[in-house]
């Protein structure tokens, strides 16, 4: 195989990965700002159920998250029965009439585990960020008459964005490395498909050149979330 073979394949399985990126953040952000709703409600019970929960999904590795939420729907049912996702991967690759094992069902199984892990740490920075606006700004909507939503969206909401963007940044930046963690159950991203062809053609440079993809996009979303934070730079104290 020469570079521009090597590099279309890579690019094949970086395609994978920017997939499951974009999909987390688009499942967890809303799912995260649900939950921090939930650990800031005035009923006892919700509060101390969405706590306990993210302290749980917080506390466990993903990769163990992703092996449970992939593994523990066959082992939970009949002895010898199809892992559901197993039986999704097969039966979309039979629908597709493709000779190559279709990953649809696993890479369901990966989105799952990074949807629900990111949107408890995203519940966490949210709730810290709305925790973090005075008092007396609830008041002043309050007197100028606006409703409890509008004074979340007209007054809270921007400065609350502004506030959590920098440690936002951060999640979002481990979450472009963490999509290499889907290669545990053989989703076939970046990552895996270096380490195939180190496996079949004795090639290991490709794994190393595979941290030029994601400095690459790293370094994008650096920039995107520099230049967001700068749009809001006039909420400064």
């Amino acid at each position: 195989m020469d570079f521009l073979q090597i590099t279309l394949d890579l690019l094949g399985g970086f395609g994978l990965t920017c997939l499951l990126f974009f999909l987390t953040l688009l499942f967890a952000i809303p799912l995260g700002l649900a939950l921090s709703f939930c650990s800031m409600s005035k009923s006892v019970i919700v509060k101390k159920v969405s706590r306990i929960f993210i302290w749980i999904i917080r506390g466990i590795p993903l990769m163990l998250l992703i092996c449970m939420i992939y593994y523990l729907p066959g082992l939970l049912g009949k002895p010898g029965s199809l892992n559901i996702f197993d039986a999704m991967d097969r039966y979309f690759t039979a629908l597709a009439g493709s000779s190559t094992l279709l990953y649809y069902g696993s890479f369901c199984a990966v989105l799952i585990a990074f949807v629900i892990n990111y949107s408890c740490y995203f519940s966490e920075i949210f709730r810290g960020g709305i925790e973090s606006i005075p008092q007396g700004q609830y008041e002043a909507g309050q007197v100028l008459g606006l409703t409890q939503g509008q004074i979340f969206r007209r007054i809270v909401l921007k400065q609350v964005i502004k506030r959590i963007i920098p440690p936002m940044s951060n999640e979002i930046i481990t979450l472009v490395k963490d999509t290499a963690l889907a290669n545990v159950i053989a989703i076939p991203e970046i990552i895996k498909r270096a380490k195939d062809m180190a496996a079949t053609d004795a090639l290991i440079w490709p794994l190393f050149y595979t941290a030029a993809f994601y400095l690459l996009f790293v370094g994008l979303v650096t920039i995107l979330l520099g230049y967001a934070e700068k749009k809001l730079s006039y909420f400064k104290a």
